[in-house]
């Protein structure tokens, strides 16, 4: 027999519904807001290295809201979120190139959606989604950034004494982001009652 912990984390996962569209659009709103939250205040706080420029705290909010809510709805909120917090960062902090706020697209919602399919496989399968897909985003970030320093593309350059895959390396820093899948768990376990008055749980 599972613990209490077990059986409440299963009850959060299980079952998945979905309420109506306003409530969706609300959904959306609000998550895209505080992901965005997320994404600017630790940028703002702790500069970093480019291509890397920053650790945000969103990971651990589009990890649970996947698991929690419908995967499109998540998949929504990632996106707009990331795209809007990075904005904000690349146009008051003066890093970064234009490119990033796409990037944060690209590399950031589909892990959404690999995270989702894990929702209900247990514990164990859902904790390696997570790192699968802060895996997918770390590469997601590297490659991109290798091939725009090796081509000189979106005002990237590679200083003397420098390689392109010696900077788009420092992207590796990403995996830094496997840390908060505890928080993420905290998050699903504590919301889960909440986001089934929400209407997203049976």
């Amino acid at each position: 027999m599972g613990t209490y912990a077990e059986s409440a984390f299963h009850e959060n996962t299980s079952e998945r519904t979905t309420p109506a569209r306003s409530k969706r659009v609300a959904f959306v709103a609000v998550f895209s807001s505080v992901i965005a939250v997320c994404t600017v205040v630790p940028g703002s706080l702790l500069p970093l290295p480019p291509p890397l420029y920053e650790i945000t705290l969103a990971p651990a909010i589009y990890f649970s809201i996947a698991v929690l809510a419908d995967k499109w709805d998540a998949f929504a909120a990632t996106a707009i979120g990331g795209f809007a917090g990075e904005l904000f960062n690349i146009t008051t902090n003066g890093g970064g190139s234009p490119i990033y706020p796409f990037g944060m697209v690209w590399a950031r919602a589909p892990e959404v959606l690999l995270v989702a399919w894990a929702a209900n496989k247990g514990r164990r399968v859902l904790g390696a989604s997570m790192v699968l897909a802060t895996v997918y985003e770390t590469f997601a970030f590297l490659v991109p950034d290798w091939l725009f320093y090796k081509y000189a593309l979106f005002g990237y350059s590679v200083p003397s004494g420098s390689t392109a895959l010696g900077l788009a390396l420092i992207d590796l820093g990403t995996f830094v982001d496997i840390a908060f899948i505890p928080v993420a768990f905290a998050i699903i376990a504590g919301a889960g009652p909440t986001f089934r008055r929400f209407g997203y749980r049976g």
